[in-house]
């Protein structure tokens, strides 16, 4: 599916800081099939990744201090990422970069919400953010991994008008966030299974045409099998750290099992 400006709080783009860019290109290039750009010496070698000819991500270097974990962050689409920014500091949020151009591609801030997940703004200028999604290589959804899911629940509708509804699942913390009537992203509550010292943060899937050879592909690589394979109502999927320590899911869509879980809208 290719993509167009997505509207304010769709996910709109990802990308992620490696200390070893090289090996990141490796990395995802076996286990999602992705090409890349060359560098843009200019943007602190940012280099944009492609499924099937398609931009889909990037990957960068760290810049000078920012040296540490790699994580992947989510940008969520912003009409005016002024605005959303005072948003983000009416509701509690954080900003930590103030929204700043990025030349004609369109302007960025990152931020934090209450409870501490980290993510990204992005108002379109002339990159709109992912050309294709839910295709092999592509992003696919993502999910709020908090242990604080109050926090997130109130703050990311009231940035972002979303509608919520909750899973009908005993077992699980998990609620789902609507723009209209499409569901654009998770969030799930962080239980113990989760080690302490690891942060709350966006999880973000990318399709795969086979979750289990995908899954083989990235340990042979030095990925870490962090959960799965599973098979779900909404796909077989894994999710896994990569060599350098940023946690993802890869999911097959086309692999399911039992039936849709039911959702009760929130008042």
């Amino acid at each position: 599916m290719v993509m167009a400006v997505q509207p304010e709080g769709t996910p709109c783009w990802a990308d992620a800081m490696f200390s070893d860019l090289e090996g990141a290109k490796n990395f995802y290039g076996d286990v999602l099939g992705w090409t890349f750009a060359e560098a843009s010496a200019e943007y602190g070698d940012y280099t944009q990744a492609y499924a099937n000819g398609k931009a889909a991500a990037a990957v960068v270097p760290p810049m000078p201090g920012q040296e540490g974990q790699s994580q992947w962050c989510l940008y969520i689409a912003a009409e005016d990422a002024a605005a959303t920014a005072a948003r983000i500091r009416d509701n509690g949020g954080e900003v930590l970069m103030e929204p700043m151009r990025v030349g004609d591609f369109g302007s960025m801030c990152l931020a934090r919400d209450p409870g501490g997940v980290v993510f990204g703004v992005w108002q379109a200028g002339t990159h709109e953010g992912f050309e294709v999604v839910a295709e092999p290589g592509a992003y696919t959804w993502a999910e709020v991994f908090t242990r604080e899911p109050e926090k997130s629940d109130a703050f990311f509708p009231a940035v972002f008008s979303y509608r919520q509804r909750d899973m009908e699942d005993g077992e699980m913390d998990f609620r789902i966030y609507d723009l209209g009537e499409r569901s654009v992203l998770g969030r799930m509550r962080m239980t113990g299974e989760f080690p302490p010292e690891m942060p709350p943060y966006i999880n973000v899937y990318f399709a795969v045409e086979d979750c289990d050879e995908a899954v083989a592909k990235a340990t042979e690589l030095g990925g870490v099998l962090r959960f799965g394979p599973m098979t779900t109502p909404f796909g077989r999927f894994a999710a896994i750290s990569d060599p350098q320590g940023a946690d993802f899911s890869v999911i097959d869509t086309t692999t399911t099992e039992g039936d849709m879980p039911k959702l009760t809208d929130v008042s």
